[in-house]
């Protein structure tokens, strides 16, 4: 019976621990990661500014080969809307988006249905030097508690910010072409 007692108490305080550490996380969080393309940031922002282009670069667009999409709005810039729908990889949600700056910004409504919900911000830089462009991806947003959790045991920067790595560079090989 001491044995038994002692292991509760472990669980109990690891628990403790985890929930603890996770108070520690900041209420907002922000991944962003930039890269150089040899390609004016008018070609660039028109792979970004319509949906239908994302197929081609995309990491997210690769997860589900099923995935069901649907665009809807207008065809590019501000009021472009597409969702989406598919396995446990890439859930259920929909984006629009909500600023259009040309050869500069764009700013994306994001949010996730599934497998957990989340509102969120994407947004896309567009730096021209020289004859390259910087092109820098960041998602932001709050933080609630059970993605504070979520934290404690990985990484969100190391975890999205690889995604947007492999993006990035798929947007480079589709804008130098």
């Amino acid at each position: 019976m001491t044995w038994l007692k002692i292991a509760i108490f472990v669980l109990i305080a690891a628990m403790a621990l985890v929930f603890l550490l996770a108070l520690t996380k900041p209420d907002q969080f922000r991944v962003q990661r930039s890269v150089r393309i040899k390609a004016a940031p008018e070609k660039i922002f028109a792979v970004v500014n319509d949906f239908h282009n994302w197929s081609a670069w995309s990491p997210y667009e690769k997860l589900d080969p099923s995935m069901q999409r649907t665009f809807s709005g207008t065809p590019s810039g501000v009021g472009t809307v597409y969702a989406w729908a598919g396995t446990a990889k890439v859930g259920a949600g929909r984006m629009e988006i909500i600023e259009s700056i040309p050869s500069s910004r764009i700013s994306i409504k994001l949010d996730f249905l599934k497998p957990f919900e989340g509102h969120n911000t994407a947004e896309y830089l567009f730096v021209p030097q020289g004859d390259a462009t910087e092109v820098t991806w960041a998602m932001y947003g709050p933080a609630p508690f059970i993605s504070k959790l979520m934290q404690v045991f990985c990484n969100l920067d190391n975890m999205i910010g690889r995604d947007f790595e492999v993006g990035l560079a798929n947007l480079k090989a589709v804008s130098e072409k």
